[in-house]
């Protein structure tokens, strides 16, 4: 296969296709993704429908039962993942903004899964660090402040169960982790974090080119 790209550039009409194509229309999780684009050029911090379809199916798929999220922003992929648990998974959910959250919240209850979630306002770092040794995830997702991922990175990876999954989002920050002209400090920390998983030995790892780009981690 030398010479032939094995990807393709999404057009929008392409990837309108893409959406239509997947489990993505789900109602309850297009009224929070209209109700967070109100918000403004933030809504961007949202994922995309197919991320949180994806992470869903993931979650399902290696049968979690504990996951932890950092950033939640207003709660889509917390609910993606939450109705991917069983009956009594738990989810802890990380986040430093009561307002945003509070939208999640509503949206929660409203799918039945609110019992599931449990939301820690604060840094994120302290909420990891102060859970138990004994606590342990099968699934997390961290989508936060990108210069202390390396920190979330590692306090979810000691208490991560082998075969357990962190998924990590905009590992390719719109292309900015390729171009070196990009030197500020988001852009940096994940080029650092990038690197050191590519070769950390005690997982196994995959990037995804799904919306931001997409790493998913397996602890070995």
């Amino acid at each position: 296969m030398a010479g032939h790209s094995k990807f393709i550039a999404l057009t929008p009409k392409l990837y309108e296709y893409v959406e239509a194509h997947g489990h993505n229309g789900d109602p309850l999780r297009a009224e929070l993704a209209a109700e967070t684009a109100k918000l403004g050029w933030i809504s961007a911090m949202q994922i995309a429908a197919e991320q949180g379809t994806f992470m869903g199916l993931l979650a399902a798929a290696i049968g979690a039962h504990s996951a932890v999220e950092v950033g939640t922003f207003t709660g889509y992929s917390a609910l993606c993942v939450a109705r991917a648990l069983p009956a009594d998974g738990k989810l802890l959910c990380c986040d430093v903004n009561q307002e945003w959250t509070s939208v999640g919240r509503r949206y929660w209850e409203r799918a039945g899964v609110a019992n599931k979630i449990t939301l820690k306002l604060g840094p994120a770092a302290d909420t990891l660090r102060a859970l138990p040794a004994s606590h342990t995830f099968d699934f997390a997702f961290i989508d936060a402040d990108k210069t202390s991922y390396a920190i979330y990175y590692e306090e979810i990876l000691k208490r991560m169960r082998p075969n357990g999954l962190i998924l990590i989002d905009n590992v390719l920050w719109n292309g900015a982790i390729v171009d070196d002209a990009k030197q500020d400090a988001d852009t940096q920390a994940l080029r650092k974090l990038n690197d050191f998983i590519a070769k950390d030995t005690r997982v196994e790892a995959v990037i995804l080119g799904i919306a931001d780009g997409l790493t998913i981690v397996r602890k070995k």
